[in-house]
């Protein structure tokens, strides 16, 4: 049965988690955005300052009888590291923490019992860091970061991540 459903998740720059999530069958839309902080309307260059308290996020729009959402987070688990604390790859700061917000309990459930999974195999040999915490206002991003790598293909730095 379909039932369209959103989620949103943080694991790095946002630039690189749209490209790999617009790409699954079942997922609607993908957003790029802010979530966590403290200053309403955040800019891009506010988020980066590393003082407003958000982090780059997508907000996921999916059609649950498509797509599980234990397969978007198999998926956002094996495309970031959730072992480093504020930080993915020579991104360091706050807004690049491991972090999922849900907007419902089977989402929040969901994603306790991936991290459990996950911890008692093993995959990882550093403790998962990642946060859960519900949604509470998401903002999206500026214009320019939408479709970033669809738009800048020979970005060095996407290349190097997503591929």
């Amino acid at each position: 049965m379909s039932k369209v459903e959103s989620i949103v998740l943080g694991g790095g720059c946002f630039w690189c988690t749209e490209t790999v999530f617009k790409q699954l069958r079942g997922v609607i839309e993908v957003v790029p955005g802010y979530a966590g902080g403290e200053r309403a309307n955040p800019t891009y260059e506010q988020v980066c300052g590393g003082d407003t308290g958000h982090a780059e996020v997508i907000k996921i729009d999916y059609d649950s009888g498509q797509i599980s959402i234990d397969d978007l987070l198999s998926v956002f688990f094996s495309v970031h590291d959730p072992t480093t604390l504020n930080r993915q790859g020579h991104d360091m700061g706050t807004q690049y923490r491991s972090i999922i917000f849900f907007n419902t309990s089977e989402q929040e459930m969901a994603a306790k019992n991936k991290i459990g999974e996950l911890e008692s195999e093993k995959v990882y040999n550093d403790p998962i860091v990642t946060e859960i915490k519900p949604l509470d206002k998401f903002y999206e991003a500026e214009d320019y970061h939408h479709d970033y790598f669809a738009k800048n293909p020979d970005q060095t730095y996407c290349q190097l991540i997503i591929k």
